[in-house]
């Protein structure tokens, strides 16, 4: 399923598009059975995992959409194994997760194209990403939406190969 993006996309939203296209066709050979397979105790099994990705997807969502106006990158956080649990992925159909996550993937680099490279750019003193980043910036360092949206796409990765390595 390909998504083309406006030319003026930036990197990050292409290697989003480009990341959860090739890794969708990847899960989806993942057996139904072997989704549910948790690696260790107290590890999440790749739906799990997935869902995680969702979650993910749906916070940054919403941060990506406020902070374009903003002039600051403070966002709330959230509970992740919770969140997992009471969401129940364990017991989700598969194809079904992994459907929903590359969609909605889809639509967040479209977000990320979306947004004006102004708003993308703009370095914010005021943030925490020391707290809610993949790679953390220090609270005494400037940084840009743009860092947050690529940085998003490294989380993402991250997982997939939990998965898929």
């Amino acid at each position: 399923m390909t998504n083309p993006l406006p030319d003026d996309a930036p990197e990050y939203a292409r290697r989003l598009m480009d990341v959860v296209d090739r890794a969708s066709l990847a899960l989806a050979a993942i057996s139904d059975d072997a989704s549910a397979v948790r690696p260790a105790p107290g590890k999440w099994s790749p739906r799990e995992i997935v869902g995680h990705l969702i979650d993910s997807a749906g916070n940054n969502h919403q941060r990506f959409v406020r902070a374009r106006d903003r002039d600051d990158l403070v966002f709330e956080g959230y509970a992740q194994d919770e969140w997992v649990a009471a969401q129940r992925y364990q017991d989700a159909p598969w194809h079904e997760l992994v459907a929903f996550w590359q969609l909605y993937n889809h639509h967040l680099a479209r977000v990320m194209s979306a947004t004006p490279a102004a708003d993308r750019d703009r370095e914010r003193a005021r943030h925490n990403l020391d707290q809610r980043a993949y790679r953390a910036v220090p609270a005494s360092q400037p940084t840009s939406l743009g860092y947050f949206m690529s940085d998003y796409v490294d989380h993402l990765e991250h997982h997939l190969r939990q998965i898929l390595a």
